[in-house]
């Protein structure tokens, strides 16, 4: 009697490690933007807890970012409001990341203070 073997062939294999291969690569370019993002969420949540005005929340951005390091958006790029007196900041930008000859991934980020 003859036993059916079981397994994965070595083609198999090459494309598994293939597709790993890209996934792995797209996501080493997609972690340092997201970690870009939560910096940023961050420093504007610190600049809208510690401004009033318009110019004092932007300044106040702007040096944080001086010292975070992102160059994503600046202090000109926030819109910032005032809700029930509470100062809102709100942020959006895009980033494209080169796949491979004509291919890009667009990623768009938004976000807002609580």
């Amino acid at each position: 009697m003859r036993k059916q073997q079981r397994g994965i062939t070595f083609v198999g294999m090459v494309f598994v490690g293939l597709v790993v291969a890209v996934i792995g690569l797209v996501s080493a370019q997609i972690v340092p933007t997201y970690v870009e993002y939560m910096t940023i969420q961050r420093a504007a949540q610190r600049a809208a807890d510690s401004g009033t005005t318009v110019a004092e929340i932007r300044a106040a951005f702007d040096r944080t970012k001086q010292i975070e390091y992102f160059t994503a958006i600046s202090g000109r790029d926030l819109q910032v409001s005032k809700v029930n007196d509470r100062v809102i900041v709100e942020f959006a930008y895009a980033k494209e990341i080169h796949l491979v000859g004509p291919a890009y991934l667009l990623l768009k980020y938004q976000g807002r203070t609580r």
